[in-house]
This record gives C-alpha cells, sequence and structure tokens, in this order.
C-alpha cells in the first residue's frame, strides 16, 4: 500500500492506494485545513504557511494510513515555488514565506540587472512571476536569515527530508525556481553565479542534489513507527502528478488544464521551448515525470472564486458551489468579463468587490450577488484558456483535438461547459484526484509494481476513472467578441 501527501494551497490530504487488476483503490484517511497566518517581521506583517501545523496534521494522517496495513512507500506532493531555509544544524529558520506575500513586487526587474531576461529564459525556460524562487530570494538577500541558511529545500523536499533524514531536490518543483536549467534538468551554474553577482549570496552550497521522480529517497525514519517503508521522490509539484494522471490516448493531439487554486493550461512535451516568441508570451517549461516537459501557462484559477466564497461566508451569505453553479447558469453569457491576471486579483482579499472595482472602472455591468460574480469568474476563466491553449499550441506547432481537466476543477460542470464552447473542442473532466493518483502510481512505479513508466501511469488511471466529456455548444462568434473585449481592456490596464 502507497501513501500519498497531497497538500493544495487551502488543504491537504492523506490518500492510501493500492493496485488490484490493472485499477488503483484509493482511499482519504486524513484532510486537513491549509491556513496561512500573519506574522509580524520587523515593521509589516508577513504571510507565512504555518507549515508546523501541515506537519502536525501530515504525521496524523501517515499513522493512520500505517494502521490500515503496511506501508510500502510514502511520497509528497505540494504547490511550486516556496521554500524552507535551515541552519547547520538542521533547524527550520522560521515558516516558509507565502508565494502570495507583497515582498516580491519588483523583484524581477532587479535581478534582472545581473542577467537580462532573455538569458535567464534561453536556460531555465521560467516564466515570469514575482514569486518565483530566484525573486523569492533576492528579496530575502541582506536578511538575517538567509544570512544564517545552511540548506534551503522546496516545501515538498522540506516534508521529504522530515520523513527521510536526507535532503533532496526533486526535479519537477526544483524546475520551477528559476534556477534550473531546463535541459540539463539540474541546477544552472550561470544562474546562481549572477545571483551570486548581485547579492553576494553563495546559493550552489545551499541546493541539494537533483533527483528525478521515481527515486527511491530512502526508508521513513524508524522513530516516526511507520514500518518499513520508503520515501519516494514522486512527481513533487502537484501540477507535475496531475499532469501524469491525465489519461492522454496521444500527448501530441491533447492539452490539459490542471484546475484548482491555479489553472495550469499547456501540452507535453520531449524538449523544452526556449525562443524568443516563447518568452514574449510569457511561457513557462516546467519539468515533468519520466523526462518530460510540461509547457504551459500559468493561469489564475479557481482562487477568484474560492476567494469570494470566503467572503460570503463571513457575511452569512450562500457559499455552496452547486447553488452558486446553478444560479450562475441563469446569468447572461459574457455580461461581465475581466482578466483574470489581474495584480489586484492576486493578494487574499474581499475578491467580489474588487470585481466590482475592475467592472465599474471600465464601463461594465457591476456584478452585484453571488450568481453574478460566480459567472464573471467563470467566464473569464474559460476566455484565459482560449488564449493560453492557442498560445500554447500554436508555439508548439500541435494541432489539439481534446482538452483534458483535472483536479478539483473537473467537478465544476459550468466551467467545464464554459471550457468546451470558448476553445471549440471536446472536454474529458476527471480524475478530479489526479494528483494524488499521479503520486501513488509514481510510487508504484518506483516499488516495481507498475512497468512501463508515464504509459503505464495513464493506462491504469483511465482504467480506473470515469471521464465526462462536455461536447462545444453556443456561438464561437460569441466567444471571439469577449476574447476582443478583453484584450481592450487588458490592453487599457497596461
Amino acid at each position: 500500500m502507497y501513501a500519498a501527501v497531497d497538500l493544495g494551497a487551502t488543504s491537504g490530504r492523506v490518500i492510501t492506494g493500492r493496485l488490484a487488476d490493472g485499477r488503483l483503490l484509493t482511499a482519504e484517511v486524513g484532510r486537513f485545513a491549509n491556513e496561512p497566518v500573519r506574522v509580524p517581521v520587523g515593521d509589516r506583517d508577513v504571510l507565512q504557511w504555518d507549515i508546523l501545523a501541515l506537519w502536525s496534521s501530515i504525521r496524523d494522517g501517515l499513522a493512520a494510513a500505517s494502521r490500515s496495513g503496511p506501508l510500502t512507500s510514502v511520497g509528497v506532493d505540494t504547490w511550486a515555488v516556496d521554500h524552507g531555509l535551515l541552519d547547520a544544524d538542521g533547524a527550520l529558520l522560521g515558516n516558509p514565506v507565502h508565494y502570495r506575500d507583497e515582498r516580491t513586487e519588483g523583484m524581477p526587474a532587479r535581478f534582472f540587472a545581473a542577467m537580462p531576461p532573455d538569458g535567464h529564459y534561453a536556460i531555465t525556460g521560467a516564466q515570469v512571476q514575482p514569486f518565483n524562487t530566484v525573486f523569492q530570494l533576492v528579496a530575502a538577500a541582506g536578511t538575517a536569515q538567509l544570512a544564517a541558511a545552511r540548506r534551503l529545500l522546496m516545501i515538498p523536499d522540506l516534508l521529504t527530508s522530515w520523513l527521510s533524514g536526507r535532503d533532496v531536490a526533486e526535479v519537477t518543483n526544483a524546475s520551477t525556481t528559476g534556477l534550473l536549467d531546463v535541459r540539463s534538468r539540474q541546477w544552472s551554474p550561470d544562474v546562481l553565479a549572477a545571483f551570486t553577482s548581485l547579492t553576494g549570496v553563495e546559493l550552489a552550497g545551499l541546493l541539494p542534489d537533483v533527483v528525478e521522480p521515481g527515486a527511491v529517497v530512502g526508508p521513513v525514519r524508524a522513530a516516526l513507527g511507520w514500518g518499513e517503508a520508503n520515501v519516494v521522490a514522486v512527481g513533487s509539484h502537484d501540477t507535475a502528478s496531475a499532469v501524469a494522471a491525465v489519461p492522454m490516448a496521444d500527448p501530441r493531439r491533447a492539452a490539459y488544464i490542471s484546475s484548482g487554486t491555479w489553472s495550469l493550461v499547456g501540452v507535453e512535451l520531449r524538449r523544452p521551448i526556449l525562443t524568443p516568441a516563447s518568452r514574449e508570451a510569457n511561457l513557462t517549461n516546467e519539468l515533468g515525470v519520466d523526462g518530460t516537459v510540461r509547457y504551459l501557462k500559468n493561469v489564475a484559477g479557481l482562487w477568484l472564486l474560492t476567494e469570494s466564497q470566503r467572503t460570503w461566508h463571513e457575511r452569512g451569505a450562500t457559499t455552496d458551489l452547486t447553488a452558486l453553479l446553478a444560479a450562475a447558469a441563469d446569468v447572461p453569457a459574457h455580461r461581465t468579463i475581466v482578466d483574470v491576471d489581474d495584480p489586484r486579483f492576486a493578494a487574499p482579499g474581499d475578491m467580489p468587490a474588487r470585481i466590482a472595482e475592475v467592472a465599474r472602472a471600465s464601463g461594465q455591468p457591476v456584478p452585484d450577488d453571488e450568481a453574478t460574480v460566480t459567472r464573471c469568474i467563470l467566464d473569464s476563466l474559460a476566455l484565459a484558456y482560449r488564449r493560453a491553449l492557442r498560445q500554447v499550441a500554436g508555439l508548439a506547432d500541435l494541432d489539439l483535438d481534446v482538452v483534458h481537466v483535472v483536479g478539483g476543477g473537473a467537478r465544476n460542470a459550468l466551467l467545464c461547459q464554459l471550457t468546451a464552447d470558448a476553445v471549440g473542442l471536446p472536454v474529458l473532466a476527471g480524475p478530479a484526484e489526479g494528483t494524488a493518483m499521479g503520486n501513488l502510481l509514481v510510487q508504484a512505479w518506483a516499488n516495481g509494481d507498475l512497468v512501463g513508466g508515464l504509459p503505464a501511469i495513464r493506462d491504469v488511471v483511465a482504467r480506473s476513472t470515469e471521464l465526462t466529456r462536455w461536447e462545444p455548444t453556443g456561438d464561437r462568434s460569441a466567444w471571439d467578441r469577449a476574447e476582443s473585449r478583453l484584450q481592450d481592456l487588458s490592453a487599457a490596464r497596461r
């Protein structure tokens, strides 16, 4: 039996799995909230992850898993870019800082003074986002914490270290840092040298060896009391695990949307695309399971809806998703649209008020209740998917005939239908728990219980999952007009 530790930006879970007759049978044995905290640091409050609360919940979940049967292995996946710093004794130097903290504002420009963006992209293939690890580290330069650090571990690698006692850098998460050469799949000496020239900080000694998904890191520490299980490096970036579980019949003809707090919209390749046109489109080359490249666009996802639900809940209003989607379906299409990647939507807060402000400033009808806000978000997400898929497929020179939606968004029937309508292709929704399935099946592969790498993993997923198919409907020209409006709005903002 395998155990997946799967942490998202708002919740975490521990899920067990075992293979039986070519199918993956899973059971959730632990679920818990992931609630960031604001902690006073100097003259401001810093948004941080409550990593100790997460570790306590993970231990409880894995203890429950071990009571249900002997564990063969454990694997950890989480979100990307964030990291923990440890001292010479291996002690954590404070809570990891949340990627939505404001400290990275202006940091990309500061780093690019030391290494031009075209040169950086030619090595890392990384989409420029202010919260990329390299920019977080530029923001941390000069702090006592970074000066005291002797090890840097990405969040899943930190938890893997606490489970096994061994420090590694799993490649799929490492590829989101802006420090990795995506062709060699190793840390880039050139990027590290540029960072040192800018900050005086030598990162090379802080970074552990890079390992691929499927590597056995080592045995679970005996002190944890869970038997003789191994810790396996899975696709530790949750999107890497999710994409491994996309049941694509032909990756050359299929796109995927890993739909959760973020929407990762892309295709799977065997080589990165590092052209100037790709950099100008701000597409990213993240590494995947079994030597693959996830060529994709990061799109602000269901974060806008979950933050809206949080605000409504605080006011005592409707937050039930089924009811929200039913009401939103009756709202006229494209009544109000926004650029979901507008920086005004990035930080936690009153999302409905921010959407209303943007609508008002752009002369559109102001969403004034739960249904109109929900429809605005979903229409806008579908338009963002349409734009991203056209960019990705065009630059990768692929002719797509299907879009797979995995993750929590696979359960959102209205969003799936709107996505099919917007992109003009069938949408296959499922599995909703793709990340955990990818995590578990990489462990099965690592343990020799599944032979054949990524194709074999996807074959098991296909036999273990009932997919829902959504066909395009409606007037395509209406989506063309909506996209034109969105382009005008985005140009006006810039």
